[in-house]
């Protein structure tokens, strides 16, 4: 397995806690945050993602006591999203011990906040997220407010404005596949990757070891994301990466 193909333990965090649904309904509670963060951490993961999914359609701030104690805790390349909407609100969570801010609300309110960004942190540390599903249209789209509200934002030309901006990295994550676990968006990721050359994050569907594999060499994916076939041992994050490194040989 490439060095740069990486996987990716995500926390979607709901007051304080861990929880994962399905196509971002049906939100069930599943551990504590800190806890799950270390396991990853020592299983062998390559980064972890923590998402405060309720941050912005509650419009308040993220958990910094909890952020803060898994910076501190967990030797991980760390990532959070979710509830920020400013360049002070970024600083807070670096002074905190994260490695990189991911950004999706604010930016399709106002998509110069992803340069604002990146020229005041540098575009390695930031990260554009989206949420993606097709529309009516049958066109794949951005969607906001958890899936409900299609911005009517052409998901693979914010992919390639968020590049132009500053973005050091995207994450797509498949509505349509979120929590199924019948494997990655192959079409949609693979479509993104080819028109960005900033690394490419795969997002929703992982169910089995080969869509790890299929997604990081068909999709052309940099990196693969994903939640409940880790946090409910469905996949070994360890036994994940030795699967891969074989399949590589």
């Amino acid at each position: 397995m490439s060095k740069h193909n990486r996987i990716i333990p995500c926390l979607d965090v709901d007051g304080g806690r861990v929880v994962k649904g399905k196509k971002f309904k049906d939100i069930q509670d599943v551990a504590d945050p800190l806890e799950l963060a270390k396991k990853y951490s020592e299983a062998g993961a390559d980064e972890l993602v923590f998402y405060d999914i309720t941050a912005s359609t509650e419009n308040r701030g993220l958990f910094m006591k909890t952020i803060a104690a898994i910076a501190d805790e967990v030797d991980l390349p760390f990532t959070v999203g979710g509830g920020i909407r400013t360049v002070a609100d970024i600083q807070t969570l670096f002074d905190a011990g994260v490695d990189k801010a991911s950004i999706n609300s604010a930016a399709i309110r106002n998509p110069d906040f992803i340069k604002e960004a990146a020229q005041a942190f540098g575009g390695k540390r930031i990260v554009l997220s989206m949420d993606v599903k097709k529309n009516n249209e049958q066109i794949w789209s951005v969607f906001e407010r958890g899936g409900q509200k299609d911005t009517g934002i052409d998901a693979i030309q914010w992919a390639i404005d968020g590049e132009n901006r500053g973005a050091g990295e995207v994450v797509v994550n498949s509505i349509d596949h979120d929590g199924d676990k019948s494997g990655f968006e192959l079409d949609l990721i693979k479509t993104i990757a080819e028109a960005v050359t900033i690394p490419v994050v795969a997002s929703g569907g992982a169910g089995k070891m080969e869509h790890f594999h299929t997604v990081l060499t068909e999709g052309k994916a940099s990196a693969a994301l994903a939640a409940s076939v880790f946090h409910y041992d469905e996949i070994n994050v360890a036994a994940l990466r030795t699967y891969l490194a074989n399949q590589n040989k």
